[in-house]
């Protein structure tokens, strides 16, 4: 029998990102359900972008924050060859190495601003140049705390998130799914993900929620979950790579059953 057989996840990624997860999710077992509770949309114009930043040969390094931003960044770089890339984790890492970049610089260990903050090219950016590639609203921290260690940062907002708005129909159809006991997980792979979720609950779904396991890629995530008043079960992932997500899974279910 599959490691997951009989394990139904909801998955709540953006619409283009979930179908790598689900496939992994169905290629053990599981039946994998779709509710994006983000929408990324393009933002500003590439060339008057382009036209702003200048050369980019003038910046020592160039950070791209997710594959979004690779996504809707990428193009900024007109397929040079000579850049210094930096990726916030092996997520953004493959995304540039597929859009034919070599990355130099991405976190040892971890997926997030300060495990990329933690690497040697990074300790010391004093006077140094630095363009991070992101989408609007997000964590600060990683700008913040370059600009206190002497670095010239520059950012380029690239990519927005916006909460998705399912219809009413869409939310019932879930919550049957959830009372016909089709859904025993649910993933939430950043705590903007996490929150929507949260504020697009009916109270009948919300109830639902509570009852199921959460499935979280780390510490910080599980903390801001908490923070918002979830107290469902919680279960970390190493990191929110999707072979990562599907790994904790089988383990916990593995554990589970007394495998």
């Amino acid at each position: 029998m599959s490691a997951l057989h009989g394990v139904g996840v909801l998955v709540t990624r953006p619409e283009h990102q979930a179908m790598p997860l689900c496939r992994l999710l169905e290629a053990q077992g599981a039946t994998a359900l779709r509710l994006p509770a983000v929408d990324i949309k393009a933002v500003g114009n590439r060339r008057d972008l382009a036209a702003t930043l200048g050369a980019l040969g003038k910046f020592d390094v160039i950070i791209f924050t997710s594959s979004n931003a690779v996504r809707f960044g990428a193009t900024l770089l007109d397929q040079r060859s000579d850049l210094t890339l930096a990726a916030i984790g092996p997520a953004t890492a493959r995304a540039l190495n597929h859009a034919g970049y070599r990355v130099a610089v991405q976190p040892q260990e971890g997926f997030d601003s300060e495990s990329l903050l933690e690497h040697p090219r990074l300790a010391h950016p004093a006077g140094r140049r630095v363009l991070i590639v992101k989408g609007s609203n997000g964590r600060p921290l990683l700008e913040q705390e370059l600009v206190r260690r002497g670095a010239e940062v520059v950012t380029a907002d690239v990519y927005q998130r916006l909460p998705a708005s399912p219809t009413p129909a869409a939310l019932a159809a879930l919550l049957s799914r959830f009372t016909d006991g089709a859904v025993q997980v649910i993933t939430a792979t950043s705590l903007e993900i996490g929150g929507n979720l949260l504020g697009m609950a009916t109270p009948a779904l919300r109830e639902e929620f509570e009852r199921a396991q959460w499935l979280v890629p780390g510490e910080r995530i599980a903390a801001g979950l908490r923070e918002l008043g979830l107290s469902a079960p919680l279960l970390q992932a190493e990191s929110a790579d999707d072979h990562d997500l599907v790994g904790a899974l089988v383990r916990w279910r593995s554990s589970a059953s007394g495998a």
